[in-house]
């Protein structure tokens, strides 16, 4: 199970820049509208220091980090929706992604063309917003008038087309207005009713303000009123400077990174504050199995048992499981090794009904 990230904005307010500076992967830039046709597609292993410190601790062949994937999604315009600037062929890209990640321009640059000539953030967030709900609309009209017709079929049809109609309505007048659809606070019986029109603007919303040198630590009135506009929607707000982001990849070193942030006030890279909101937003956890060959992190949903994220691993694990031997990496940080967690009493079996917690490192037994 990998998090993924859809980059969406209009064109040229740093999308790719930002891509290629998080992801470290070539991304086309250009000072022109729709130099990014098709996606363009990044994996990123998972900044993860307590792998790092267990990998330390319990010694392995290979490290293997959780993963995100960032989607680049080309620059979408007023009347993308209607197919605009390629809009149709864009939109379909964010469709599968889980959370959406908005980068704003927040910057004044009189080299860099904005689409509108002038930088005003509500006018820029609200085109895009617009877009998606609208896209979304035209997905919701469908599947209704879809359930018109199942009326006629059969009693069946009808009733399972009365359970999910009212709902498909209620979202229907809520796009109708611009608004995103998860201004309506789905119930999880409601989103199970719709998950399968993957709507884009039932995903999580990340706005990314991307920001000058100067900015980072001073006021930008930009920001401020993007902080407003996310404040209303109940959205997450990150502040990144995509040029300070890109200088932190082009270091060859942990340590000269660290440095570099620390010159320009900065606690932790724009990609680690970025990959924890879209984590707490998806209700992701990281659990771990330890050997000789490899030291691994795997990602959870919260909330699943045991069974469930032994087949993360492979599907045999958890046909055939049996239990598992759990203890928390922070027990094996303060004990210092396996050994003496194990004398301390800390490892313990767990069945097929026990919920995985963040920070569990695992073996699971299994029989196929």
């Amino acid at each position: 199970m990998s998090l993924n990230c859809g980059i969406v904005g209009l064109p040229n307010v740093g999308k790719s820049t930002i891509f290629s500076a998080l992801t470290a992967a070539p991304a086309e830039i250009a000072n022109y509208p729709f130099c990014t046709i098709n996606p363009n597609i990044g994996m990123v292993s998972l900044p993860d220091e307590r792998l790092d410190k267990i990998d330390e601790l319990v010694p392995s062949k290979k490290k293997i980090s959780a993963t995100v994937e960032f989607v680049d999604i080309a620059g979408l315009v007023e009347g993308a929706s209607r197919g605009e600037g390629l809009g149709n062929r864009f939109l379909a890209s964010i469709r599968e992604v889980g959370v959406l990640v908005h980068v704003v321009r927040c910057f004044e640059n009189p080299d860099i063309i904005h689409v509108s000539n002038q930088i005003n953030v509500a006018r820029d967030i609200e085109i895009i917003n617009t877009e998606l709900a609208l896209s979304d609309l035209e997905t919701v009209e469908k599947r209704l008038a879809k359930v018109d017709r199942m009326k006629r079929l059969s009693k069946e049809a009808a009733k399972e087309a009365t359970v999910i109609q009212p709902l498909l309505e209620r979202l229907e007048e809520a796009l109708s207005n611009g608004r995103a659809a998860r201004s309506l606070n789905l119930s999880s019986d409601e989103m199970a009713l719709v998950y399968d029109l993957h709507l884009i603007t039932l995903k999580p919303m990340i706005y990314l303000c991307n920001v000058d040198e100067e900015s980072l630590v001073e006021e930008n009135h930009y920001v401020e009123q993007v902080r407003e506009i996310a404040q209303r929607e109940g959205s997450e707000l990150l502040t990144i400077c995509g040029k300070i982001e890109a200088e932190i990849t082009a270091l060859e070193s942990e340590e000269e990174q660290q440095e570099f942030l620390e010159a320009v006030g900065l606690q932790e890279s724009g990609l680690k504050s970025l990959i924890k909101i879209a984590y707490r937003l998806l209700g992701l956890r990281t659990f771990y199995t330890l050997g000789e060959d490899e030291n691994r992190a795997w990602t959870f949903r919260k909330g699943m048992k045991a069974p469930e994220t032994a087949g993360i691993i492979h599907s045999d694990f958890q046909r055939g499981f049996i239990k598992a031997e759990v203890y928390k990496c922070d027990d094996l940080f303060a004990y210092g090794s396996e050994q003496k967690v194990k004398e301390a009493g800390k490892i313990r079996l767990e069945g097929k009904e026990y919920l995985v917690k963040d920070g569990d490192i695992i073996f699971f037994k299994f029989n196929v």
